[in-house]
């Protein structure tokens, strides 16, 4: 059995990191994104309904790149598209430089759109095959009605160029292309209309190993060009240690660590996010023979029926009955800029 960890004593308690320096774009307030279980086949009744995103709040600084991580179907992506009002909440709130996205018209949500896109996972599947790569990067430009005729074509030429693309490859189809250029075509045309906030949604699972390296760096130069804002959502925790400021840990569709990147990583204080880090290969043969592995037994459990208590309880090497009987204490800052829900933090 593996000796349980010592945690320092808990301070200030806050639902979303305050700002410290850097003004706050994106604030997500108690986000809830519950998708019914229907059935019959006129009345269609609700029996139940698949908890993906259940009680989230943080907070995404200007111009930071806030990563995101956790197991598959654990609510990530759920999440980036609940943050863009792809999927329209059950509850809570999202505000977007002040303006809470949740109470919009569609008119008015359609005018924000600008300022936010987001990186789809798929390259394959997020291009659309009859359309040249002009369409679709050009088609932001059109549905806005930012530039139309040689001004559009000029825009589509120099954001192939900003990405990395010959500019000439405007009248090529999709299928002409590897999935790193792809992805590229995917960035350009989420930068046509020089949005504020990009939600990353796993840019480079779908992507050769040694095409990743060169995504990553070229979303990081763009950020640094323009400003940008993103979440990162991914399953490789190595490439969140690259390119993020800070990470947040997400379990069964709640976030249960947030912290600076380099602290989470030295000094990870819930299980999950203890047993997510000991499983990521050190390249130092001494310092890897001298830790331990935390190897979670069982499965995740269902969103559709969560068990009571913690959700981690189920499988933390280090559950107390606290764990199994009551929810952790809310989301609270247990050291500076450090966020934390578990019974185990004093």
């Amino acid at each position: 059995m593996i000796d349980p960890p010592s945690f320092p004593a808990s301070a200030s308690v806050d639902a979303c990191p305050p700002e410290t320096g850097q003004a706050t774009l994106v604030r997500v307030e108690n986000l809830k994104v519950h998708f019914p279980i229907r059935r019959g086949l006129i009345l269609q009744r609700q029996v139940g309904s698949v908890k993906a995103v259940d009680g989230v709040s943080f907070a995404v600084r200007r111009g930071e790149t806030l990563g995101l991580v956790g197991e598959s179907g654990c609510g990530k992506s759920t999440l980036g598209r609940a943050i863009l009002q792809l999927y329209r909440p059950t509850a809570g709130n999202v505000y977007f430089g002040g303006v809470d996205l949740t109470q919009l018209s569609p008119e008015e949500l359609r005018r924000m759109r600008q300022r936010m896109q987001m990186v789809f996972q798929d390259p394959y599947a997020a291009l659309n095959p009859r359309q040249t790569v002009g369409a679709i990067v050009g088609e932001p430009l059109t549905v806005f009605r930012v530039a139309g005729g040689k001004a559009q074509q000029e825009r589509v030429r120099e954001l192939l160029e900003v990405v990395g693309l010959n500019a000439n490859f405007v009248n090529r189809y999709p299928h002409e292309f590897s999935g790193g250029q792809r992805q590229r075509i995917v960035i350009a045309r989420a930068l046509a209309l020089k949005p504020d906030f990009i939600v990353c949604d796993e840019p480079i699972s779908a992507l050769d190993v040694s095409i990743q390296a060169q995504v990553i760096n070229l979303l990081q130069s763009l950020q640094e060009q323009f400003g940008l804002t993103y979440l990162f959502i991914a399953h490789d925790l190595s490439v969140v240690r690259h390119i993020s400021d800070r990470v947040a840990v997400m379990y069964l569709g709640k976030v249960v660590e947030l912290a600076d990147r380099d602290e989470i990583y030295q000094n990870p204080l819930h299980p999950y996010t203890q047993a997510l880090l000991s499983a990521v290969p050190i390249p130092d043969p001494e310092v890897e023979a001298r830790r331990k592995r935390i190897i979670l037994k069982g499965d995740v459990p269902s969103p559709v029926n969560p068990p009571k208590g913690c959700n981690f309880h189920t499988r933390c090497p280090w559950v107390t009955e606290a764990c199994r009987q009551d929810p952790p204490p809310a989301f609270r800052e247990v050291s500076a800029g450090h966020f934390v829900a578990c019974h185990l933090v004093p």
